[in-house]
């Protein structure tokens, strides 16, 4: 009796050795996997080894056919591909994070008051600080320098705007950067009253600031990334596509890979000058490990918030102003010219009409030689109507950012009167005529929330909820073109939908279990990571 029993247990260990012949190092079951296939496939249970995927099928599939080190019961879960922001900017907020935070400030007063005690608390002989917004304060019209000028006649001071595109700089800075009332600086502005300067810098009239700014040391600056990557993962992002880098940033993102520490997946896109065109010429299209190089980012114009994105007939709310390119059209061609020798993307900040209707110019050019260029136009805010139909027939990769929608809402018709609105934040018709869209935030100048992102691109409203009927609810996506605009489309407007995007065998096993069931309502529902998964590694959890 216990030979036969003996006999039973070594055949059962045998046929379930052979039923289950697979070995695998994890598998995911009892979840809602959203493989983000062209069928949109939602499967139960998900095998993994070595950092891919081997399969996504039903559970009593995956768990006959695999034996695996770890299993993890995900609870009914809903599990999608890592989300990518398609346009942010993780040295900006790094940057942020260690100077003066102005964001959410509701009146000049109270950015004073922030300011004083950053200075009482720091005692910095150089003050720099972001995230101003004029359009949150009671007055509409840009501020001036002069009570910072009272309080801080001899420390510099440097408070750049929530977009970036414009400061607020003391005199005692105007005088360190040699700006007064005579400069002048092709494409940018500096902003004069009764023939003073006021201290307001708009878009290249920041340049000579820049040259003068300290420093923060390479390892502040890491910290504060991994402080970022800690956040992001914590939303369920897993890739940033860095909307602009300069050629020594390269190295500070290697060194941080190379140690192990930074391990999102990064898309990085350069800042278009001599050494950057030498390294893609030198290097071609470059991949050290989830670091990513094959693009340049190019600043076509400014922003609208400051009226500085260019536009074909004058702002309705300033006189016989236009705003103005921040690249010449003669550099843009040049850069251009050298992403058609390297195969990189050219990635083209255009907010205005008039600035979108120029570059689709140069890109019909580069879309005549090479059809899978992918040449991207990053926000796409203000668009001609009749120039829509041109994303799809000059191949141009749609990036938008849902959030600047609902936020610029409280002034952008007083900006561009209600007949430009029909072009406006026009996610949907860009959508119809091109296919796909690759979706961010523009993080500093937007919360990397995701969800709110979702919110603003299904609902068209804020995080407050508001307006009640959606703002251009004309122009709203439906969630599952949201969710493919932060996975599958990221990745195809990246060269990266063979390796991420979908859950999908073969392809990264970089994937999030979300504390909650992911959806959109009319009210802002919060939604975080359970679990995030990069290349199979679990590297967040809420326990």
């Amino acid at each position: 009796m216990i030979q036969n029993t003996i006999l039973f247990s070594i055949v059962f260990l045998l046929f379930s050795s052979c039923f289950k012949g697979k070995h695998v190092e994890l598998i995911v079951h009892n979840a809602q996997i959203h493989t983000i296939d062209e069928a949109n496939h939602i499967y139960d249970a998900m095998a993994i080894k070595n950092g891919k995927i081997i399969e996504v099928g039903p559970e009593r599939q995956i768990l006959n056919k695999y034996s695996s080190d770890q299993e993890i019961d995900a609870g009914g879960k809903d599990i999608f591909p890592g989300f990518t922001d398609a346009h942010g900017h993780i040295l900006s907020l790094a940057q942020q994070k260690l100077n003066l935070d102005l964001t959410n400030c509701l009146s000049f007063d109270e950015l004073m008051v922030r300011l004083e005690k950053y200075e009482q608390k720091t005692h910095k002989k150089f003050i720099i600080g972001r995230g101003w917004d004029q359009s949150l304060w009671n007055q509409q019209t840009m501020p001036n320098n002069d009570k910072i000028n009272l309080l801080y006649p001899q420390t510099p001071i440097c408070l750049y705007r929530i977009d970036g595109h414009a400061v607020l700089v003391n005199d005692a800075l105007l005088k360190l950067a040699k700006i007064n009332e005579h400069t002048k600086i092709e494409g940018g502005q500096i902003e004069l009253k009764n023939g003073k300067c006021t201290g307001l810098l708009i878009d290249n009239a920041i340049l000579p600031i820049l040259k003068i700014l300290p420093k923060y040391t390479t390892t502040e600056i890491q910290e504060a990334i991994l402080e970022i990557q800690d956040e992001l993962v914590q939303y369920g992002i897993t890739g940033v596509h860095e909307a602009g880098i300069n050629n020594d940033d390269i190295a500070l993102f290697e060194k941080l890979i190379n140690a192990k520490k930074l391990k999102i997946n990064v898309y990085a896109m350069l800042n278009p000058s001599e050494k950057n065109f030498d390294f893609a010429k030198k290097k071609g299209i470059y991949k050290n490990k989830n670091l990513s190089i094959r693009s340049f980012k190019v600043m076509g114009d400014g922003a609208l918030g400051s009226h500085g994105a260019y536009l074909k007939k004058a702002y309705s709310d300033k006189i016989n102003h236009f705003g103005a390119l921040t690249t010449s059209e003669d550099f843009m061609n040049r850069i251009a010219s050298v992403c058609e020798l390297t195969g990189y993307q050219m990635n083209t900040h255009c907010i205005g009409d008039a600035t979108n209707s120029l570059v689709f110019n140069i890109y019909k050019k580069l879309n005549e030689i090479n059809k899978d260029h992918r040449s991207r136009i990053e926000h796409a805010q203000i668009i001609d109507p009749k120039d829509i139909t041109l994303f799809a027939e000059y191949g141009v990769f749609p990036s938008v950012q849902p959030t600047h929608a609902v936020s610029d809402q409280r002034w952008v018709e007083k900006r561009i009167g209600i007949e430009r609105l029909k072009g406006a934040y026009a996610y949907r018709s860009i959508l119809a005529s091109y296919g796909m869209l690759a979706i961010g935030t523009d993080f500093p100048v937007e919360n990397i929330d995701p969800f709110l992102t979702i919110h603003a691109a299904v609902q068209r409203k804020n995080i407050e909820n508001t307006p009640l009927n959606g703002f251009l609810p004309q122009e709203s996506i439906s969630l599952d073109d949201c969710i493919r605009g932060m996975t599958i489309w990221a990745a195809y407007a990246s060269f990266q939908e063979k390796q991420l995007g979908s859950l999908e065998k073969g392809k990264d096993a970089t994937f999030v279990i979300f504390e909650n069931k992911v959806e959109s309502t009319p009210n802002y529902q919060p939604n975080f990571a359970y679990m995030t998964f990069i290349n199979g590694q679990k590297i967040y959890s809420v326990e």
